[in-house]
């Protein structure tokens, strides 16, 4: 009855709000370009292009899901030579990251509007033999309608965190009906089976297969990035790099002020700076300058007789991350300092770096407790304890060294969760029953 009531909600405002939807795409074109997609009108054209194998359609939402996406359709392809891709994302970056990961080998679109009307539209088009959502991405209406239609739905790497279960719990009502349309559930951890148990998954089709992420570190690790990005910072080989990963309002005075101590007796260090948003980075920017240091953009380093000369740099590019992290001496993960879940530690260990933390790594518990189990992780709680763990490992380097490698060998322990779960999802394209 919930269901119903969503999905009624949303024809009403779907066309309560038409106007709306026609005016915005006329007065911007930035908005323009993709809005058939949103209402579910997809170019089939170039679908039927990529042949007539089966069909998975893979909803991702973000830049780290689209990387998911393509270990997936990868592991597919092993077991279905002829498989048939369509990859959905909602933001206009993700949809060019997929457009590069994928290129010609699956159909890139915009996806439809949670909306009656637009979910049905797509998925007649389309006719999916599975539809994947990865991670917590549960929409309701996405889930009812290709149940209509028998079309196998599963969420794939699920993760539900700790912050989250306590709010869909109390939900669990509205939630239980959408899961129980649900064919299969491919969870990451046990702590992720037993959260999506508790919102009302159907047991006999959860299961745990690990975290496909783990395998993109181990295939995305490209030495000469160390190289690259070392001439593009200025520095040598010796020289400190502190890259602080996705800060969050708030982590950035922290930082600052732990940096300070760092160069009282680490002169020559470096602080990388990569805000998770990066509309703040000129709020950052004024951050430096009223904390008294000189700051350079990322993108005013390269160019003929460039070269970094300000001991902060701000990263303000998309997708450049990663590789910076393989010049780091230590790295600190973001959205850890303030209580929003933490950021991924596993991509600076993939590097063989040691990771620093605050105490709010809720989303990313399990990476947590891999790399502490290995010694290549610490928790801070405040600015004098980073600055004082950032000055004992740049001081300590064998040691510190030596922990990081355990962490990196941990990572690559950890691999193949992607060919779990791309089986699982394989299993799905029989007859359909529920």
């Amino acid at each position: 009855m919930l269901i119903q009531c969503y999905a009624i909600l949303g024809w009403v405002l779907f066309y309560c709000l038409a106007p709306l939807l026609l005016w915005i795409p006329l007065s911007n074109p930035r908005y323009r370009v993709h809005f058939r997609e949103r209402l579910g009108l997809l170019p089939l054209r170039r679908l039927k292009a990529l042949g007539g194998g089966p069909r998975f359609w893979i909803h991702a939402v973000s830049l780290g899901e689209v990387k998911v996406a393509e270990a997936f359709a990868q592991a597919i392809r092993r077991h279905v030579p002829d498989a048939v891709f369509v990859v959905s994302t909602i933001t206009p970056h993700g949809r060019r990251l997929a457009e590069e990961v994928f290129r010609e080998q699956a159909l890139v679109v915009h996806s439809p509007l949670d909306a009656a009307p637009c979910v049905k539209r797509a998925l007649k088009a389309v006719r999916p033999d599975v539809l994947v959502l990865l991670e917590t991405e549960i929409w309701p209406l996405w889930v009812a309608a290709a149940d209509r239609m028998h079309i196998r739905t599963a969420i794939v790497n699920g993760r539900i965190s700790a912050r989250s279960i306590k709010r869909y719990v109390k939900l669990r009502a509205f939630f239980r009906p959408v899961l129980e349309r649900i064919s299969l559930f491919s969870m990451i951890t046990a702590a992720d089976r037993d959260r999506i148990l508790a919102m009302g998954a159907p047991r006999e089709r959860v299961v745990v297969n690990g975290n496909a992420k783990y395998d993109l570190l181990g295939k995305s690790i490209r030495p000469e990035d160390a190289e690259r990005f070392r001439r593009l910072l200025s520095v040598d080989e010796g020289q400190p790099v502190v890259v602080a990963g996705s800060t969050r309002t708030g982590e950035e005075e922290t930082l600052l002020k732990a940096f300070r101590r760092v160069r009282e007796v680490f002169p020559e260090a470096v602080l990388v700076i990569a805000p998770r948003h990066l509309e703040r980075v000129r709020e950052i920017e004024a951050l430096v300058k009223r904390s008294g240091f000189f700051c350079e953009l990322r993108t005013g380093l390269e160019g003929p007789g460039r070269r970094r000369t300000a001991p902060v740099v701000i990263l303000d590019t998309f997708g450049e991350l990663f590789g910076l992290y393989s010049v780091a001496n230590l790295a600190f993960c973001g959205a850890s300092l303030v209580p929003l879940g933490g950021q991924n530690p596993l991509e600076p260990a993939a590097w063989g770096k040691m990771v620093l933390y605050g105490p709010w790594m809720d989303d990313f518990w399990d990476a947590r407790a891999l790399l502490e189990a290995a010694g290549a992780g610490e928790t801070v709680h405040d600015g004098d304890e980073l600055a004082e763990r950032i000055i004992w490992h740049l001081a300590h380097p064998e040691a510190s060294g030596e922990r990081a490698a355990k962490g990196r060998q941990a990572v690559l322990q950890n691999l193949a969760a992607a060919e779990r779960h791309a089986l699982e999802i394989v299993k799905l394209t029989g007859p359909f029953t529920l």
